[in-house]
């Protein structure tokens, strides 16, 4: 991540995570099944972390040096598949398979059935417990990778998630980043109705996590955070990212009723002009 975010690289991410939610939409139709607000919300970061922050190969996924990225929130798993395809770890065309029988892509990642994917995810709040694993593995082994680990905030209501954060800051895992999506939806309602999580910052400090707030569709601000991450010698970080759910999508934002639920033909189609109008623009903005 040596190279500066200069306007010009800015551009061609929020490009990329435009048409990242484009193929979202596209898989999540012709599943008919699968989660939407989740992955539109978090394109933005996933567009960052992959096409700049990460230390990675796609033609050697299992490169010693890589970075690790632990997706705890496995449901949010699309936009998880729509990046790992556009940055060519596997066939674009395959994300058209998600949840179909014998699927390499499958509703939750499994660990070895795609490049990759680092971890088996499902159970929420499970996780960190991998992540601060790997980081302990990797400061043991004197690597020099980092592990990211990206968690929604529903999944907070964990017991064994605190277990982690306890266990990561007891540990000083300076290696370790989480990235929560605070997006404040969770399948039941809103987070702060259905258990309040508030204030997620002053928790963290607690168990001695350096603690970054960032909007989580400003990639600047992202960079900048990951870059302060990196600084920080002495606590793991986490970033929390404020995320608007079915982010680029009107009427899916902010509608917890699309925390689980893909989008009919209509739907999808609505959405898919507003995000290629949308596209144009970004293009237009840019020449």
């Amino acid at each position: 991540m040596d190279e500066p975010l200069h306007d010009q690289k800015l551009h061609y991410l929020e490009a990329v995570a435009n048409h990242l939610r484009e193929l979202v939409i596209e898989m999540l139709v012709k599943a008919g099944s699968g989660h939407s607000a989740g992955p539109l919300g978090m394109a933005d970061i996933f567009a960052a972390l992959y096409f700049h922050v990460l230390q990675h190969d796609p033609k050697r996924p299992n490169w010693t040096g890589r970075d690790r990225v632990v997706l705890s929130n496995g449901h949010i798993c699309p936009i998880l598949y729509a990046t790992l395809a556009y940055a060519g770890y596997f066939p674009v065309e395959e994300l058209k398979t998600l949840r179909a029988l014998n699927s390499r892509l499958q509703g939750h990642p499994h660990r070895g059935s795609l490049p990759g994917i680092e971890t088996t995810s499902g159970p929420l709040g499970s996780g960190l417990s991998q992540a601060v694993g790997m980081a302990l593995a990797a400061r043991m082994d004197k690597a020099r990778h980092r592990v990211y680990c990206l968690a929604s905030d529903g999944e907070h209501d964990e017991g064994n998630f605190w277990e982690a954060v306890m266990l990561a800051g007891k540990e000083r895992l300076s290696n370790l980043t989480v990235v929560v999506d605070r997006n404040n939806i969770q399948i039941d309602g809103f987070t702060e109705h259905v258990l309040p999580l508030d204030s997620l910052h002053a928790k963290y400090e607690a168990f001695n996590w350096h603690v970054l707030e960032i909007d989580g569709h400003n990639m600047v601000q992202f960079v900048d955070a990951v870059h302060e991450a990196i600084a920080v010698y002495e606590r793991p970080t986490v970033i929390i990212a404020h995320t608007i759910p079915g982010r680029g999508v009107k009427f899916m934002e902010r509608d917890f009723n699309w925390h689980g639920k893909a989008p009919n033909k209509v739907e999808a189609k609505e959405a898919l002009a507003e995000l290629r109008t949308l596209g144009r623009r970004i293009e237009s903005e840019h020449e």
